[in-house]
């Protein structure tokens, strides 16, 4: 799984399947689901349930489900009362058949939001209270190898956002406990192979945030990524001996926008940086710094909530 170890799995769950979510879910978490959907799938469905009764039928919190055939799109709906609502639809469907997929669904105070291979896809406001659902269904013709309920990390108050050494390798914690400007310290600093995961939602006006990977002695920053949503610009630069130095803008394509949740890894390579913002691959920056290991901590500012940092 591409988070940290979940507090509850479903490994090759049979399908139709429906789990018990022990606890239920609370905002913060994340439902993961790994499978592939074959090649000869019309549909399939996930859906978040208020209990399992069949007769009558159970509330339906959040009703996804994606359609092939026809005209390919994903319908997501309520049923309350055994009755559906009004259908949101996407009319379109990134899923493929044939195809393996990994699928995270952000439950928030106020709606899901659901990602497709670490890309945003679509938002569900919530319709019914989320305290009620306690169970998780999946039907149709898909293929599940693991399903993962991820949940928040309890941490301290009193500790601040404030990476902890022992907790370097992996860090979950809720939007609250990860209050931006964020200052996360990484323990023996950078080495080659060493990553970074940014996962959060920018703000619905938003016009700019930062990552800063720094040296905490001083004010050198090795790598300062700058995404302005406004300019659709995404500038690249480093902070030496009180100096910013060239800038770097030049990209294909521009991976942000206001109000969607994204998921950033920059990788320590051997001679530099590699970033993908949402699965793919977006930029490589040239280290300007030779002692990566002064490199000790992670900043994030700017108009941005933070979801999950991940270091590994």
């Amino acid at each position: 799984m591409s988070t940290s170890s979940p507090r509850q799995t479903f490994l090759k769950p049979v399908i139709p399947f429906a789990g018990t979510v022990l606890g239920g879910l609370v905002p913060g978490e994340m439902l993961l689901i790994q499978g592939s959907v074959p090649s000869d799938s019309d549909r399939f469905q996930v859906d978040l349930t208020c209990g399992s009764s069949v007769t009558p039928r159970a509330d339906v919190a959040f009703h996804f489900n994606p359609r092939f055939r026809r005209s390919p799109c994903v319908v997501c709906n309520t049923l309350q009362k055994e009755s559906w609502g009004q259908e949101e639809i996407l009319h379109q469907n990134p899923f493929r058949t044939g195809d393996a997929f990994e699928l995270l669904v952000l439950v928030l105070e106020d709606k899901f939001k659901v990602a497709l291979n670490g890309a945003h896809m679509l938002e569900y406001r919530h319709r019914l209270d989320l305290r009620r659902v306690d169970t998780l269904c999946i039907s149709g013709r898909v293929q599940v190898e693991v399903v993962g309920v991820v949940a928040p990390s309890p941490s301290s108050a009193a500790a601040g956002p404030t990476l902890k050494d022992s907790d370097q390798k992996k860090i979950f914690s809720s939007t609250g406990n990860l209050s931006v400007p964020f200052r996360g310290e990484l323990g023996d600093g950078l080495s080659i192979g060493r990553s970074v995961t940014i996962r959060g939602e920018t703000n619905q006006n938003a016009q700019s945030f930062c990552v800063n990977l720094r040296v905490s002695s001083g004010g050198d920053i090795a790598l300062h990524l700058n995404p302005r949503l406004k300019r659709r610009r995404f500038v690249r630069n480093s902070f030496l001996s009180q100096s910013w130095g060239a800038e770097e803008t030049q990209l294909d394509s521009f991976p942000f926008a206001a109000g969607r949740y994204f998921e950033m890894i920059v990788r320590c390579e051997q001679q530099q940086f590699r970033v993908a913002v949402d699965g793919r691959h977006l930029l490589d920056y040239k280290h300007r710094v030779q002692d990566l290991k002064q490199v000790d901590r992670v900043e994030v500012e700017g108009d941005v909530k933070l979801v999950d940092i991940n270091v590994l």
